[in-house]
C-alpha cells in the first residue's frame, strides 16, 4: 500500500506504465464534471469508477483483496478512512470472485491487527494485489471518490 498526494505522482512513474497513466489521468481530469459511473481508459486494462457516497463505520464492510488489479483510490472531495491489513493467514468469507477480481474477509476476526489511514481530498492510496484493504469508512461523511483499476 502507498498513500500520497498527486503532487508526488512522479515518484511512482517507473512502477508500471498503466499506473503512470492512471495517476496522470487523475491529475488532469476534473472529476466534478463527471457523473458517477464507469469509464474505460484502455478497455479492461485500465478503467475508472466514479462514486458518490457516505462513509460507514469501520466493520460494516468487509476487507477485500484483488489478484489482477491495483486499486488507485483517489478522494476528490470529503475524506475517508481506509483499513489496511497485510494478507497473512486470514480466511476468506467466500471463494475468490474472478469476474470482479475480489476476495472478501471479515473485519471482526482482524479487528486488533487493522490500521486505518484517513485520506483527505487530493490524496490517493495504491492497493496492490494482495493488499488487504477496507475502503469507505468514516463518520458518515459525503465523499466523491475515483477508483482506477490498473491491470497489473
Amino acid at each position: 500500500m502507498i498513500v500520497d498526494t498527486l503532487s508526488n505522482r512522479a515518484l511512482y512513474q517507473g512502477l508500471h506504465p498503466r499506473l503512470h497513466q492512471a495517476l496522470e489521468h487523475l491529475a488532469t481530469t476534473d472529476f466534478s464534471l463527471l457523473q458517477p459511473g464507469n469509464y474505460e481508459l484502455d478497455g479492461k486494462n485500465l478503467f475508472v469508477i466514479v462514486n458518490d457516497y457516505q462513509t460507514k463505520a469501520p466493520g460494516t464492510e468487509p476487507f477485500e483483496t484483488h489478484k489482477r488489479y491495483v486499486d488507485v483510490q483517489f478522494v476528490v472531495s470529503g475524506e475517508e478512512s481506509f483499513g489496511y491489513l497485510p494478507l497473512a493467514q486470514q480466511a476468506p468469507l467466500a471463494p475468490y470472485h474472478e469476474k470482479h477480481d475480489y476476495t472478501e474477509y471479515a473485519f471482526e476476526a482482524n479487528r486488533g491487527d487493522a490500521s486505518f489511514v484517513t485520506l483527505k481530498a487530493g490524496m490517493f492510496a495504491l492497493f496492490f494485489p494482495g493488499d488487504m484493504h477496507m475502503p469507505g469508512t468514516g463518520n458518515g461523511t459525503q465523499v466523491r471518490k475515483v477508483v482506477i483499476k490498473v491491470l497489473w
